[in-house]
C-alpha cells in the first residue's frame, strides 16, 4: 500500500490518464492474475482498458506475453507501439508518457533516462575500483521504455539463446543488435520503489501530493 491504494494502482492510474493509450496491460505471476483482477475492479471499477495477463519467466518474456495478447485482441500492425513500465514507478508523469509515445512513433525504440548526478564507479571484483567512466557520458536508465512492436519482436527473435540470457531490459535487445535507441529525458521524481528507504520517500511524496482540506 502507498497511501490508500496499492503502488501498482497508482501506476495504472497514470497510464489510464493518457487518452492516446488504447489498453493498459499488467503482467503478473500466473498465480496472481485473479488477485490483480480483483485489485483493478476494486480501485478502478469495471473497465475494458486494463487487461491482466500471466507473466513470463523474466521481464522480456512478460513483455512478449503482453504483445501476444495485444495482437490476439487488437490485431497486428506495423504502426503499433508498446510502452513498457515498472509497476513500482508510480510517480511517472503524463508528460514523460506522451514523450515516449511521440519518440517511439518516430524512432522505433526509446529509453527514459536521467543524466548521472553522482560519479559512476565500475568494479569487476566488487571490492576494488576497475574504472571510473566519464560522468558527462553516463545516464541512469528509468522507464518507460517504448518500442514499435514489430521491430521489438523482430530483433528479439533474431537473438541467440546466449544473447537472450544476458539481457537486463528491453532496450538491450536493440543495443545487442545495434539498433539505435533514442533517449527521452526522465525525472528524478520518477522513483523506482525497490528498498525500504525508497518506500519511505514515496510515502512522503504521496503525503505531499494530498490536497489540503
Amino acid at each position: 500500500m502507498l497511501g490508500e491504494k496499492p503502488i501498482v494502482v497508482h501506476t495504472l492510474e497514470k497510464f489510464m490518464m493518457c487518452t492516446r493509450i488504447d489498453c493498459v496491460y499488467v503482467g503478473v505471476h500466473p498465480e496472481w492474475v485473479g488477485h490483480m483482477n480483483d485489485l483493478v475492479e476494486k480501485y478502478l471499477g469495471k473497465t475494458d482498458r486494463v487487461r491482466v495477463v500471466p507473466g513470463g519467466k523474466d521481464r522480456n518474456g512478460t513483455i512478449l506475453n503482453c504483445i501476444d495478447d495485444i495482437e490476439n485482441n487488437f490485431g497486428e500492425s506495423e504502426d503499433n507501439i508498446v510502452i513498457t513500465h515498472d509497476s513500482v514507478r508510480p510517480f511517472v508523469s503524463l508528460h514523460t508518457i506522451e514523450e515516449n509515445i511521440d519518440a517511439a512513433l518516430k524512432y522505433g525504440a526509446v529509453d527514459t533516462v536521467c543524466a548521472a548526478i553522482d560519479t559512476i564507479v565500475e568494479s569487476e571484483d566488487k571490492e576494488f575500483i576497475s574504472a571510473i567512466p566519464d560522468r558527462s557520458k553516463m545516464y541512469q536508465g528509468q522507464t518507460p521504455q517504448s518500442f514499435n512492436i514489430s521491430l521489438l519482436k523482430r530483433l528479439y527473435n533474431d537473438l541467440s539463446e546466449d544473447e537472450k540470457n544476458i539481457l537486463t531490459d528491453a532496450c538491450k535487445i536493440c543495443v545487442v543488435r545495434n539498433h539505435p535507441v533514442y533517449m527521452v529525458a526522465g525525472d528524478i521524481a520518477n522513483l523506482k520503489i525497490t528498498t525500504m528507504s525508497d518506500y519511505k520517500i514515496a510515502q512522503a511524496m504521496i503525503g505531499a501530493l494530498k490536497p489540503e482540506k
